[in-house]
């Protein structure tokens, strides 16, 4: 299935800016999206900006490279982790009826006790202006984890609370799965905050998307940046399109795709949707439903970024961390010669990300079963998520065609 390929940001003529500027007289919702600059937080805001009922704000610590220009859109800068900093820079929000939750703080390892505590602080310190200063006109707070909740990377599986497989017999993780209770999650105090602070007076809802497939600069966990980082630097060389990892990982289904415009569709539906208007909460796994493994799409992966694909790619003995260790300046020539937005290396790929996402010890797969039974019926297919966001960073800049 084809899926048709569409800007990232509208271009506007002056006219249609002018009209958009007249509508913004009459946005009858305002929402902040705290981490704007990630794979998802911009697509939320691109997808809430072609409606004239939006007015938007974006929160990070920096703009992004290609910041979003739109008359009913307003970036804010700013340091979350500082209280003082979230006090002075989020009084400029009033109003707000919709919040969205799209980020995390990584400065410490995930499922550390002070990954979960810096979360909890983060979040708070936002909370703690937001809801105040905007208490008659809060409508939702939706939430992005992800489906980590489901297990841990220090310790056995949990039980399934209603054990659910696909047609293969793959074990898959519902939305009533029970809390893993070895480590840190942060995912879990990010719920319970939430959950505390509106007091069962405001909707919120839960999305717990997989690996998420979308376009910045700015993400820590960006497989699409790794990847086609990884696949311009093989075709520069002339290096052979490997995959390095786990047998296991390479021939098995082992985690959920998740396109950011799936990701982004599904939290403004549920912040706008009566089915699940919940003050009591809903959660809801952000797949994209269809199943695949890497040795089914690793071909035709090669193919669109027009890379030499061995005729068995897998390569147990491949680190992407070791190989692409000193391939730094390869790409700041590429980015110089090809004319690209200007990033380092690292801005875009993460080598230890993929090492261990392609030698995970464990399945993260869930059923989707839950949305679609609610009216969330978007599905992507993964490798088409792929190709469509490869297009997407070339018209944005970020990777050579």
């Amino acid at each position: 299935m084809g899926i048709c390929i569409e800007p990232s940001y509208k271009t506007m003529s002056v006219k249609e800016s002018e009209c958009i500027f007249e509508e913004n007289l009459t946005c009858r919702y305002v929402a902040v999206i705290f981490g704007v600059t990630g794979l998802v937080g911009k697509e939320i805001a691109r997808q809430l900006l072609m409606r004239s009922a939006w007015k938007v704000y974006g929160v990070a610590r920096r703009p992004g490279k290609n910041p979003i220009q739109h008359p009913n859109f307003h970036f804010i800068s700013c340091d979350l982790l500082d209280a003082a900093e979230s006090r002075q820079k989020l009084c400029l929000l009033e109003d707000v009826s919709h919040v969205f939750w799209v980020t995390w703080a990584s400065g410490f390892p995930l499922d550390s006790p002070e990954c979960y505590e810096q979360n909890r602080e983060m979040m708070a310190n936002a909370l703690d202006v937001v809801i105040p200063r905007s208490a008659a006109a809060l409508k939702h707070v939706s939430l992005q984890t992800g489906t980590k909740h489901y297990i841990s990377l220090t310790g056995p599986p949990p039980p399934a609370a209603e054990e659910e497989r696909d047609h293969q017999g793959m074990r898959l993780y519902d939305e009533c799965c029970p809390r893993v209770e070895t480590g840190h999650n942060f995912y879990y105090v990010l719920e319970d905050l939430v959950k505390e602070r509106l007091a069962g007076k405001v909707a919120w809802s839960i999305h717990r998307p997989g690996l998420i497939m979308g376009s910045s600069h700015s993400t820590l966990y960006n497989f699409m940046g790794s990847l086609c980082v990884y696949g311009s630097i093989c075709k520069r060389l002339n290096l052979p399109f490997v995959f390095g990892g786990e047998k296991q990982c390479w021939e098995e289904m082992g985690v959920d795709g998740s396109d950011a415009r799936l990701v982004a569709g599904q939290h403004i539906w549920a912040a706008s949707n009566d089915a699940i208007y919940s003050t009591t909460g809903q959660a809801l796994n952000a797949i994209n439903g269809s199943s695949f493994t890497w040795k089914e799409i690793w071909p035709a992966i090669g193919l669109e970024l027009g890379v030499t694909v061995p005729e068995n790619p897998f390569s147990p003995d491949f680190t992407f961390s070791r190989a692409m260790a000193e391939q730094g300046q390869v790409w700041k020539d590429i980015v110089r010669e090809e004319g690209l937005v200007e990033t380092e290396m690292e801005d875009l790929a993460n080598w230890g990300f993929l090492d261990a996402l392609f030698r995970c010890p464990v399945k993260m797969l869930g059923t989707r079963e839950k949305a679609d039974r609610l009216g969330f019926t978007t599905r992507y297919n993964t490798l088409d998520s792929i190709t469509y966001w490869i297009a997407a960073m070339r018209e944005e800049k970020l990777i050579p065609w």
